[in-house]
């Protein structure tokens, strides 16, 4: 039991009385409903000492339920021949524009098609234990949907030298991003705490206390469709997770695409002109712009890419 850990629930609520126990456990959690499932099946949920085996029982009032968290068994990632994108490459590090849609490390639901299932083909053993079994090579990732430049570490020094200057924020990241409405004033900088929202676990929000220091600088470059939709410059000062999608919808200018934490404008939902822009399928988010100490030769490394072909398109819609 010393490798596995524990939840323990706060007791159900009157108003919660009467739910189906996955879907209760699963929203005062940060589990998801299909993982409180399989947990469930496999005796892992516990009332009064005794395993709860029924994912519909129902909750009643008062009840703690305690939840055994098994340690995870991490699969080693296999090589796959998938094309790369590849900026720049030596012995010690390779920079690449990720694509939309790409995952960058397995996880539930994403053992292939990874980044790291690419990497590993194309490093071939070089990144064997780099950054760990699951995450070889990786010092920082890029959601799914967002696309652009990432930095991948080839060997133990390379790693360390970059994980180095991720931790005290020394590299530069900017993204260009496309939001709703327009930006007043036209530039400055947003700075808070963001973690867990407390209405909903599975989003990241701006919060009071209890999260990490998010700081962005943002700069409107232009405006389209007679300011319904901007495009964005914002460069982090700091890495959180979900950074420019939570600070854009704090100020009241979410990002096209963004399903999470935005929300498409009703207007546009009926204007001809806007409907790429409201029928786009990501966040239009895209690391264009980094630069970094190379963490081996010490030289200043800088980098840049254009928007890609999807994003472009929406603005040349908009023009």
């Amino acid at each position: 039991m010393t490798d596995k850990k524990e939840i323990i629930t706060s007791p159900v609520k009157p108003e919660q009385a009467k739910m189906r126990l996955d879907k209760w456990l699963s929203s005062v959690t940060e589990l998801s409903r299909s993982r409180v499932s399989g947990l469930i099946e496999q005796g892992y949920v516990f009332f009064d000492g005794f395993p709860v085996m029924a994912q519909d029982r129902k909750t009643a009032t008062g009840e703690i339920y305690r939840i055994v968290l098994p340690p995870p068994v991490e699969a080693v990632p296999q090589a796959q021949k998938i094309p790369l994108d590849i900026v720049y490459e030596d012995d010690d590090v390779l920079v690449l524009n990720k694509p939309a849609g790409m995952v960058v490390h397995p996880a539930a639901g994403n053992h292939e098609g990874t980044l790291v299932n690419a990497l590993l083909a194309h490093c071939r053993e070089s990144l064997s234990g780099i950054g760990g079994v699951i995450r070889p090579g990786i010092v920082h990732r890029l959601d799914k949907e967002t696309s652009g430049l990432m930095v991948v570490a080839k060997n133990d020094a390379a790693h360390n030298g970059l994980s180095a200057q991720f931790a005290v924020h020394s590299l530069e990241r900017s993204y260009l991003a496309l939001v709703w409405g327009m930006l007043s004033p036209s530039s400055g900088i947003v700075e808070n705490q963001i973690g867990r929202s407390p209405v909903n676990r599975k989003k990241m929000a701006v919060v009071e206390s209890g999260g990490k220091r998010a700081e962005t600088h943002y700069q409107m470059l232009d405006t389209y469709a007679g300011g319904a939709v901007s495009l964005i410059k914002c460069t982090l000062k700091t890495g959180r997770t979900h950074q420019v999608r939570v600070h854009m919808t704090s100020l009241g200018h979410p990002l096209l695409g963004d399903k999470t934490y935005g929300k498409t404008p009703k207007r546009a939902l009926h204007s001809e002109m806007l409907k790429q822009a409201a029928e786009f399928p990501r966040q239009a988010l895209h690391s264009y712009r980094m630069s970094f100490e190379h963490p081996v030769t010490h030289k200043t490394m800088r980098f840049e890419i254009p928007l890609p072909a999807d994003m472009q398109s929406v603005i040349d819609s908009l023009k």
